[in-house]
């Protein structure tokens, strides 16, 4: 049986919840396009996300560890899919678009700069009194205007609810956007979702990566809430794994247990509001997703040893020194002198400001990149 766009759009009209958004009443596209025969908007959307240049560079973006630590650590790729999967694990249950939680999970980090959030802060350090640097407004300008794939318009021309949900409130929004939000900045229940789960992402892998480069062990979480019990099931359950299998089954208790709780709280609440559409959930003032009391304050407490053991530790703090320096400095130099920039981009430079030019230069970059782009600006003998 072959399925057209309006089968699919009917699908959803039946089997999502009152207050899922469907694709069929999107609010288009900024560009008008025919629809496609096969896919839903969201759909299309997620597969342009998923060709586009900027989603393949994550490969080689900083998470957390700069790429060259290790293949075990997570890049910004593999951070994207996990958000993906643990998003689309709980639109499910919930009845939610999982079309649209897809594409705004794999499209929710485009926007970094390399070097993780060390990068986007020296960009916005540098940026100061230019319009100013965040990844979330540079995701709708690579979306809108850097990603060049089709003759007719420049970017992606995504649909109006994805390049609303990238944003996630920064910024001038409805001047970004070209027209007024509907129902204030409360996001869809989708992206709401998304935002989540890239908490419950970088949580948990964040705990593996820590106890995989040994930054810390097991026993210093033992006073951890969350992690002990996580730790006392597995081992009751199977005393005799090596300690490479207990950590894999500790940090997938602890997602599965923190996903269960989210749908299950989220559930609870969205039955006693009764919202049926997703204005109502938009407007409605009070939060309808989240955790239950007890795992919020667990998962403060896992975060607050994550703060203090793990993002304060000497070596990460030397890899985002480093990224900063790179980044200073290319944008210094480059606004120099901008004839060293591509001749794309210094053509893009003089139609929107030197500054945010070598900006949107620098914030495309990978974490390779840029540190050979370092190298061929100020090592004397290395190649251009």
């Amino acid at each position: 049986m072959k399925r057209t766009r309006e089968d699919l759009e009917r699908l959803e009209e039946a089997s999502l919840a009152p207050y899922a958004c469907k694709s069929a009443v999107s609010r288009g596209r900024a560009h008008g396009e025919a629809e496609d025969p096969r896919r839903t908007c969201w759909q299309r959307d997620r597969d342009r996300i998923v060709h586009s240049s900027a989603f393949r560079r994550l490969e080689y973006k900083t998470q957390v560890f700069v790429n060259a630590e290790g293949d075990y650590y997570r890049t910004r790729l593999t951070h994207s899919l996990e958000v993906s999967q643990i998003a689309r694990s709980i639109a499910r249950p919930l009845g939610l678009n999982e079309d649209l939680v897809e594409t705004l999970a794999l499209a929710h980090d485009i926007g970094h700069p390399p070097f993780g959030h060390a990068g986007e802060t020296a960009l916005g350090d540098m940026m100061a009194g230019h319009g100013g640097f965040e990844h979330n407004v540079q995701a709708l300008r690579i979306v809108d205007l850097l990603e060049l794939r089709y003759p007719q318009f420049r970017g992606l021309n995504l649909t109006f609810e994805v390049r609303e949900s990238l944003l996630k409130g920064r910024g001038d929004v409805t001047a970004l956007l070209g027209v007024a939000p509907p129902h204030g900045y409360r996001p869809l229940l989708e992206a709401q979702v998304v935002d989540f789960s890239d908490s419950i992402a970088y949580d948990h892998h964040d705990l593996d990566d820590g106890l995989a480069a040994g930054i810390f062990g097991e026993e210093d979480l033992e006073a951890i809430a969350l992690f002990r019990e996580a730790r006392e099931t597995v081992v009751s359950a199977h005393p005799d794994l090596s300690a490479k299998m207990r950590r894999h089954r500790i940090i997938g208790y602890l997602l599965n247990r923190a996903i269960t709780d989210f749908i299950a709280y989220s559930a609870e609440r969205l039955d006693q509001s009764r919202v049926g559409s997703p204005e109502d959930a938009r407007a409605c003032r009070e939060p309808l997703l989240g955790f239950s009391a007890d795992t919020r304050a667990k998962l403060r407490e896992l975060e607050g040893f994550l703060q203090a053991h793990f993002y304060g530790d000497f070596r990460l703090s030397r890899m985002q020194n480093k990224g900063k320096r790179f980044v200073r400095e290319l944008f210094q130099e480059y606004c120099r002198e901008p004839s060293q920039l591509p001749p794309d981009f210094q053509s893009w430079a003089r139609t929107q400001g030197t500054e945010r030019g070598v900006c949107d230069y620098i914030a495309g970059m990978t974490d390779r990149f840029a540190e050979r782009e370092y190298r061929s600006l100020f090592h004397p003998f290395e190649r251009t």
